[in-house]
């Protein structure tokens, strides 16, 4: 995993694991990789896989069962799928509208696009 140095390595760690659940890499009730095998599978201190996976509980998106593991939540994709949609609409899209408006993107313009990118299975990677 490339790290970006510009945010904390916890974080971003915490951000593939909540992609892992949205995508059902990960399903609910599921067992997640234990704390030092996530850590050598990323080459990272395992303290901060501890960090991560602290946050992620805090959230609610995984729990622990002492001596066995960390497990996906029941809700956990639906928690992290509101999650993701929070912080998208409260940061992502006010940068969005500001480029629509610095470039004077017509709302018209994005909506043929958006509705070409669903019909075309919305895996576009433009």
């Amino acid at each position: 995993m490339q790290f970006d140095p510009g945010k904390a390595i916890y974080a971003q760690i915490a951000e593939r694991i909540v992609d892992n659940i949205l995508s059902e890499k990960w399903p609910e009730e599921e067992r997640i990789p234990a704390v030092r095998e996530l850590a050598v599978s990323l080459e990272v201190n395992p303290n901060t896989v501890v960090r991560a996976y602290n946050y992620l509980q805090e959230q609610e998106l995984i729990y622990n069962q002492r001596g066995i593991g960390y497990f996906v939540a029941p809700d956990g994709r639906a928690r992290a799928k509101d999650m993701k949609r929070r912080e998208f609409l409260d940061k992502e899209l006010p940068y969005f509208f500001k480029n629509l408006v610095l470039l004077d993107i017509d709302m018209k313009e994005i909506e043929r696009r958006f509705e070409e990118f669903k019909q075309g299975g919305g895996n576009n990677e433009n």
